[in-house]
């Protein structure tokens, strides 16, 4: 008897732990309404803008036209793709598009060089100073800064001026309409728009460093580069494996507000790349089911690239994305 009445409240208590946690999470869950709200907007608007839309990626697969709805476009397969493959412009659209993303990939250091001698600096005044200059172009668009670039690259623009106050050139060059200066003023203005804003991560990540960390470098004899090499560096390899990882799997991205602000016809050759081949064939010609076609190529290749980017940093440094 005594057994069986000890049990029973043992059982009372099992039954009702299940909606104590209920209660517990539904309190819990009223308390963050607010918050709750705000996520579930974004995850909303993610859905609607995000995730419905790719509905559309089967027209890549249909001769589409506006005319007829998606589910009425006959089904083509691979033809599109086949298509591209073919298409005369693959070649340099392929290299235009590599050679500046891989250009921009081999900057991806300068950023964490600028944090790391950002971080040395003792006076707290110029420390935000620079800081703050450098990353203030990252707010302006590329509109703005391409009618700058614009004027700047002119046959009358500054950069004329200087080298020809110089005696570095004879004459006047008009660099946008040379495609041989393109890759070089993409890369530059890249690196003089993007520096200050890509150090921000790094410079965050370096403040949660310990300091005793860096007490221990000096006790030891360690000079300031001995510290950056052998306590910074370590310290933020995981952000720096993240940002590589991301940084590898855009490459077959080459930023096309900014390619379209500065391209034109007589740089054609060298600034043709696939995110403006995409769009000139899509919304220009109305090839609707071949651009999305290219545009998916585009993406498959990326989404490879970041698996093996993302393996290789797991087995290198045991950081990865997933």
């Amino acid at each position: 008897m005594d057994i069986q009445q000890s049990s029973q409240p043992t059982a009372a208590i099992q039954t009702n732990t299940p909606p104590d946690k209920r209660r517990k999470w539904l309190r819990k869950l009223y308390t963050q309404r607010h918050i709750q709200i705000m996520a579930l907007l974004g995850i909303a608007w993610m859905i609607i803008f995000n995730y419905i839309p790719m509905y559309g990626v089967v027209i890549a697969f249909k001769d589409y036209d506006i005319i007829r709805t998606i589910s009425e476009a006959p089904w083509v397969g691979l033809e599109h793709f086949k298509e591209f493959l073919a298409d005369e412009n693959f070649g340099y659209v392929m290299r235009n598009t590599l050679g500046i993303s891989l250009l921009k990939l081999a900057t991806f250091p300068l950023p964490i060089i600028f944090a790391l001698f950002l971080n040395e600096v003792r006076s707290l005044r110029f420390k935000k100073s620079i800081q703050t200059i450098s990353y203030l172009p990252h707010f302006l668009s590329w509109v703005v800064l391409g009618g700058i670039l614009a004027t700047w690259l002119s046959d009358i623009g500054i950069f004329n001026k200087i080298f020809m106050a110089l005696n570095l050139i004879d004459q006047p060059i008009s660099f946008l309409a040379e495609p041989k200066y393109f890759w070089t003023i993409v890369i530059t203005s890249d690196i003089w728009k993007e520096l200050g804003w890509s150090a921000i991560i790094y410079l965050a990540a370096i403040t949660s460093i310990s300091p005793e960390m860096y007490e221990a470098a000096r006790i030891d004899g360690a000079g300031r580069f001995q510290q950056m090499w052998y306590v910074t560096l370590p310290a933020i390899k995981a952000t720096i494996s993240i940002l590589f990882i991301l940084a590898v799997s855009g490459v077959m991205n080459s930023n096309f507000d900014q390619i379209l602000v500065l391209r034109n016809s007589l740089n054609d050759s060298a600034s043709n790349v696939i995110d403006y081949y995409v769009y000139y064939t899509g919304l220009s010609q109305g090839r609707f089911s071949y651009s999305t076609a290219v545009g998916l190529f585009k993406s498959v290749i990326a989404i490879t690239l970041l698996l093996i980017a993302n393996q290789v940093s797991k087995k290198l440094n045991d950081t990865s994305l997933f």
